[in-house]
């Protein structure tokens, strides 16, 4: 077992590759009761073309079914695995995204009854034709509950504004068409391919002794019998770095309209610290140019174009990335124009210089610092950057190291305009009132 010292944060990371290929990372916490433990699968929803383990042709399944079999995972032949974590006192938990699908308990007691509980769980899967289609009820309520939440729908809009090709753009639950064609089979093939031991990681933190944990996992793993890795073979698609629709518009039953200005990321390669410095970079840019000190902010506020709803962030994952500014609002016209305004400007002058810069350095280094205080922001965050090959724990140095030549390099991959669409959200019977979406889409 290794360990990795982060002595800025007073950190210690034990660590180890175990013999089937399991990744396992724990983070004791002193001070704590409560500990978490997340068990994950580098798979989500948009692993949906891939050469299965042990064959040769390419497959595409049926959108959603990532986020299908999580739900199946916990119903087991002998009753549903949330009571086992229940008799416990631990609470249980689980969540599907585009890139990866997670298994999680938090617990003050019995916590090595719980881990065993979630290993066996998830390495011992279970469907059958009956319960698959019992399910597809189940999960079909939920696609419509999702399909008439407005922020969500505005939320999706946009991305699927953004990609010609890339499976990003599919709702992770899929539709009620495609989760209509899933089988027992399907649920096999994927779980076999993806949900390997060398696919996935655990990760332990809170109130918890990293020597006895790491042994009682190890030999849990030990007693269990699995195939040799194979290397995971994912078909990858050929995305433009120009959207697919420029702007388009949605009647829905809402009291005030909503819009949502996206910018499709250019540079989609980048990994480990690269990739780590990239995404800060970016998300700083965007707290000096649309932060709530912002002048923009301050400029929109007074004019009643943005209310509590306002929001702005930058996702970035291999393959795919993408930045989000809106709010409700009832100017979205004038809204979007002044977004797209400061988006031009930083092209023909840079805004800001170090001080602007080291302020918000420092206000995100401060909400590093509480966020690593807390033990669910640690356990939901960990192993989506331990996935791209960086580590949460490099944040903060990182930041300090960042200068203006960094911020402005990495925030001209966002500048062009070809990479700029706006999805709007409006109450049914006002889609004629704007003027920029008189025919919805273009």
């Amino acid at each position: 077992m290794k360990t990795i010292e982060f002595d800025q944060l007073d950190e210690t990371l034990y660590y180890e590759k175990l013999d089937n290929g399991l990744d396992v990372y724990i983070l004791p916490k002193k001070g704590f009761s409560k500990t978490f433990v997340t068990f994950t699968t580098k798979y989500g929803s948009i692993d949906r073309s891939f050469i299965p383990l042990g064959e040769t042709e390419a497959i595409t399944v049926p959108d959603g079914i990532a986020h299908f079999l999580e739900h199946k995972m916990f119903e087991k032949e002998d009753g549903d695995v949330f009571q086992k974590f229940g008799e416990k006192g631990a609470s249980a938990n689980a969540f599907t995204s585009f890139t990866r699908t997670a298994y999680l308990f938090s617990a003050t007691d019995h916590l090595y009854e719980s881990t065993k509980t979630l290993l066996d769980f998830v390495q011992q899967p279970y469907f059958t034709e009956q319960t698959v289609e019992k399910e597809k009820g189940i999960i079909g309520q939920e696609i419509t509950m999702y399909d008439d939440q407005p922020d969500w729908r505005l939320y999706f809009g946009t991305i699927e504004n953004m990609f010609h090709e890339h499976p990003v753009k599919i709702d992770i639950a899929g539709t009620i068409e495609s989760i209509d064609d899933i089988t027992a089979d399907h649920l096999y093939t994927c779980y076999n391919t993806f949900y390997h031991p060398s696919n996935m990681l655990l990760f332990v933190i809170g109130a918890v002794e990293p020597e006895k944990m790491m042994d009682f996992i190890r030999a849990d793993q030990a007693d269990k019998t699995f195939e040799e890795p194979t290397p995971i073979q994912r078909i990858e698609v050929t995305e433009p770095t120009d959207v697919a629709v420029k702007s388009s518009t949605l009647e829905m039953d809402v009291l005030k309209p909503k819009v949502i200005v996206g910018i499709k990321a250019k540079e989609t390669s980048l990994s480990g610290k690269a990739m780590l410095k990239h995404e800060l970079s970016i998300q700083l840019a965007l707290d000096v140019l649309f932060g709530r000190s912002s002048d923009f902010y301050t400029s929109v506020y007074e004019k009643g174009m943005i209310d509590e709803s306002y929001s702005y962030d930058f996702s970035l994952e291999k393959g795919f990335g993408f930045a989000l500014i809106g709010s409700d609002t009832n100017q979205t016209d004038e809204l979007v124009e002044a977004i797209q305004n400061v988006l031009q400007n930083t092209q023909e002058k840079w805004p800001f210089g170090d001080d602007e810069l080291e302020r918000v350095k420092r206000r995100k280094i401060g909400f590093y610092l509480r966020a690593l205080n807390s033990i669910e922001f640690i356990a939901n965050q960990f192993t989506r950057y331990a996935f791209n090959d960086m580590n949460l724990f490099d944040a903060v140095p990182v930041i300090e190291e960042l200068t203006i030549a960094d911020v402005q390099q990495a925030f001209a991959s966002l500048q062009g305009e070809s990479q700029q669409t706006v999805f709007k959200i409006l109450p049914v019977g006002n889609k004629a009132k704007t003027s920029n979406d008189k025919e919805g889409q273009e």
